[in-house]
Order: structure tokens, then sequence, then C-alpha cells
């Protein structure tokens, strides 16, 4: 790959980081991105998690310096998420071809129809608290969110918010605290084992984690008059475009 590539990839990552921070699913630009430009499947979905362990790491440490954090329940939520990631990227280093394309496009569209619900979950969750409730039920639950979050990742934000908001009746600050340092311990190790059985792009994820940073930044900062509503449109439209490509585009 050339330097215009990595510009790219970069340009991709702070479209990437912006739309996680004012809408989520950034991750359904990036792996495509890399996969239309020729990258193999499992390839691609190992290089990305280079600039989810960035995104993820700067966004921890931005809710621990506001004082936003729980060390203990991290932890544990984390080494629940630790078995299922550690199968299911093995697992997802084995899907190629054609068929990573149609789970692709199968999961975009899922997510797609999960994130139009978001705000209907969020309204009807009820009374949610900053102490967690049904421990055994949350803790098996995301055992099965690792699984899905080692195969491919997309949209396993939602998933965790899902479990922990609906399941573990945690209110929204903690969760979104929680579906980033969650992630991280797990996000290594995936990376480490999809480097280890189908290679990793380390300079093409390099320039998509800089570029999730400053999405990232942009996203905090700036505010558009009609926010996350237009995102979201624009967003979908995208994703639309890029589901046609990988279902018919062969």
């Amino acid at each position: 790959m050339g330097a215009a590539e990595y510009i790219f990839f970069a340009i991709i990552g702070v479209a990437a980081g912006f739309i996680n921070v004012v809408a989520g699913g950034g991750s359904m630009l990036t792996v495509p991105a890399l996969v239309l430009l020729g990258v193999p499947g499992p390839v691609a979905n190992g290089t990305n998690r280079i600039a989810i362990i960035a995104q993820t790491v700067t966004a921890t440490a931005t809710f621990h310096r506001r004082g936003v954090k729980d060390v203990r329940l991290s932890l544990i939520l984390a080494a629940c998420l630790l078995p299922g990631a550690i199968v299911g990227a093995y697992c997802g280093t084995h899907i190629d071809g054609v068929w990573f394309n149609r789970l692709l496009a199968g999961v975009m569209i899922a997510v797609m129809v999960t994130m139009g619900l978001e705000s209907r979950i969020k309204r009807n969750a009820g009374k949610t608290g900053e102490q967690l409730e049904r421990p055994l039920q949350t803790c098996a639950l995301m055992v099965l969110v690792g699984f899905y979050g080692g195969i491919i990742h997309i949209g396993i934000g939602f998933l965790i918010m899902l479990v922990l908001h609906r399941v573990g009746r945690l209110n929204l600050v903690r969760v979104n605290m929680l579906k980033m340092a969650t992630v991280i311990p797990y996000t290594i190790v995936a990376l480490l084992i999809f480097w280890a059985e189908s290679g990793v792009l380390w300079m093409a994820g390099l320039a998509l984690a800089a570029g999730n940073a400053v999405g990232g930044w942009l996203g905090a900062h700036v505010s558009m008059e009609r926010g996350e509503g237009f995102i979201r449109m624009m967003f979908n439209l995208c994703i639309a475009a890029l589901i046609v490509r990988l279902l018919w585009g062969q």
C-alpha cells in the first residue's frame, strides 16, 4: 500500500470516530472500506481492532478523568467477555471471501435496525441506577456478547448497552463508560489472535486509529443544528450503499 491508501484510511477513521461519538457504529465504515480495497476479510477484521483499541483507551481515560469509573466492575465484565471473545476471534479468522462479505452485510443490516430502536430502548428502560442488578444473568449474556465481538465486533457497543442497561439496570452514564472499558482486554486478545492466524495491516490500522482519535475529538466538540438525526440519516445512506456493494459487487 502507498501513501494515498494510508491517507484514505485516516480520512475514513476520522469519519468513523466522529460517527461513533454522535451516532455509533463507526466500524461499519472502516471494515467495509478495507474489504472493498481488496484486503481479505479476516485481515480487515483484525486490522480494525487496532483502531478500536486506540479509541476505547482514549474514551476510557476521558471518563476516568471526569470521575466516571468502576475498576472492579469493569474487570469483572471484561473477564466475562474474554472466553467468548477468544473462541469467536478464532472462528473469525477462518471466515473469508464471499461468506465474510455476506456476514458483514448481514451484521450491518442488523445494526442499522437496532440503532433505530436505540432511543426506544433508552426511553422504556425503567428505573436504573449505579449498582448492577441480576449479576449472574448479566455475566452469562456478556460471555455471548464476547463471542460475537470476537468474530466481528461491529455493533458490540449496542449489545453491551442492551445487556447492562436492560438486564443489569445500570444508568446510561455508567453503561457508556463500561462499554468502552470492558472491551479493551478482549480487543487486545482478539487482535493478537487475528495477527497470529491471518495477519493484520499494522500501518493501515494505525492510520485508522489516528483518524479515529481526530474524529472522536471533533465529534465531542462540534455541534450541528440538526445534530444526531442528520448524521444518522447520512450514515444510513452510506451504509446502504456499502451493503449493496458487498452483496452484489462480486
